[in-house]
């Protein structure tokens, strides 16, 4: 049975960072997700997760400065050292929050003379925090990010990045596939569900076009998650979408699923 996971990042933004988390268990989520933490000590978060009796189910490494443009380190070669620094920093509020997986970001590549390279020290810098996160049994995400949203990235289409996971030849990194981004890039969705089939490790979900609530749009979600539940998937399905209007008077389309959630 499908599972929903607020984004604190995305959703409940009418109250500050903190407040969301009772929001969100208020409405009846079991788990959140949520872009970055590191504006917070860990233990402050752990105090709310444990609370509101949440789940973390995902949040990102460090991806650099953000409003400048940075969309993370992983494929650039000059930014080695950053991005050993934030995997590091990532696993220490890992082992805090008691979550298992994280988004690894890639970073802004348009401009790097030398896409070999850039393949190169990926792979180089992948291997590595596969192998630190190993040892705390945490799963590491690549996600494709469209290029209208996000232009530039260096991963942009699913065979792509599960192409780029099997050179790395370690069992704990695996795609994040965000129907969102799969749609723009990619469609076929259905198809595409049924042929990754294990080779995603998180799912998120919003509206294509409009990346709102997923109760409009292009997309049949309902299908959509019944093609979910077939291939086997039973993580969490993270809810990263802008809200139209308030948050809580968008939840329709999710409240008959979250009320199966209390009653299981």
């Amino acid at each position: 049975m499908v599972q929903f996971a607020a984004n604190l990042t995305m959703m409940f933004k009418e109250v500050p960072f903190l407040e969301r988390f009772g929001r969100a268990a208020a409405c009846g989520f079991k788990a959140v997700e949520f872009l970055f933490p590191y504006d917070y000590p860990a233990a402050e978060i752990k105090a709310l997760l444990d609370r509101h009796h949440l789940k973390l189910a995902l949040f990102n490494m460090f991806a650099g400065d953000w409003a400048g443009g940075e969309r993370g380190f992983a494929a650039r070669p000059a930014k080695v050292a950053e991005f050993r620094a934030s995997v590091a920093q990532a696993l220490d509020y890992a082992r805090v929050l008691g979550c298992k997986k994280i988004h690894t970001m890639s970073g802004i590549t348009v401009d790097e003379p030398d896409r070999a390279a850039c393949e190169a020290v990926w792979v180089e810098n992948l291997r590595h925090a596969a192998d630190l996160a190993a040892k705390d049994g945490v799963l590491l995400l690549i996600e494709p990010l469209n290029t209208r949203d996000m232009p530039g990235y260096f991963v942009s289409h699913q065979d792509e990045a599960l192409a780029l996971i099997a050179r790395l030849d370690r069992s704990n990194v695996k795609l994040q596939f965000d129907t969102y981004h799969a749609q723009i890039m990619d469609g076929d969705i259905t198809r595409r569900l049924q042929r990754l089939a294990g080779q995603f490790g998180h799912v998120q979900i919003a509206s294509v076009p409009e990346r709102h609530e997923p109760d409009e749009g292009e997309l049949d979600y309902g299908h959509v998650f019944s093609v979910l539940d077939h291939t086997g998937y039973d993580g969490w399905i993270g809810c990263e979408y802008n809200p139209r209007r308030d948050t809580e008077a968008g939840l329709g389309w999710v409240r008959p699923y979250l009320a199966k959630a209390k009653v299981s």
